[in-house]
């Protein structure tokens, strides 16, 4: 096998062009799976403290984020309460780089309720298995999110397995155990 040595440059069309050396992400927390932590006394999970700023931490990221917790639970037990305060929050924030991370059984019902905020790229994600899993999926699914708040343009995405969702367009696999398009 050989390799071509040559280097390639290629235009950057000016929608995933970064437009700001300072671009500040504001990651709001929420629980979930992704926050979960299993305890053996009680063979249960309960959802603890937000995994969002370890997980960035360890992986020696290089940009400015902020993290907030405003729910720590399962998105089963979310409320429409619970998703007006989300959206409230989104809005108020000065960041127009929004990530979430958010339970994957409603994940799709959260999204869809924070259509339609003007100047605001708003990405979710979440895992399957709680990020303190050696296996979990939580890593690969911040990282991707993280690089699509920066990237996509303004609008509600879900960014999760490898691959970007628009929320009403999308739906969470039970059975396959990842989203899909619907």
């Amino acid at each position: 096998m050989s390799f071509n040595n040559e280097i390639r440059y290629y235009p950057q069309s000016e929608k995933t062009t970064i437009t700001s050396r300072d671009m500040h992400i504001k990651i709001f927390t929420t629980g979930g799976t992704i926050d979960k932590v299993y305890f053996d006394q009680k063979s249960e999970y309960q959802v603890g403290d937000p995994q969002a700023r370890g997980v960035l931490e360890r992986s020696n990221v290089a940009l400015d984020f902020e993290v907030e917790s405003l729910l720590k639970k399962d998105s089963l037990d979310l409320t429409d309460e619970d998703r007006e305060l989300i959206r409230k929050k989104v809005i108020d924030d000065v960041a127009s780089n929004i990530l979430i991370t958010h339970g994957t059984d409603t994940m799709v019902t959260t999204a869809t309720h924070l259509q339609g905020i003007p100047g605001k790229t708003i990405v979710f994600t979440g895992s399957m298995y709680p990020a303190q899993f050696h296996e979990s999926d939580a890593v690969f699914n911040i990282g991707c999110a993280i690089t699509a708040v920066q990237i996509l343009p303004p609008g509600v995405y879900i960014a999760i397995n490898g691959k970007i969702f628009n929320p009403e367009q999308s739906r969470k696999n039970v059975e396959q155990n990842r989203f899909e398009e619907s």
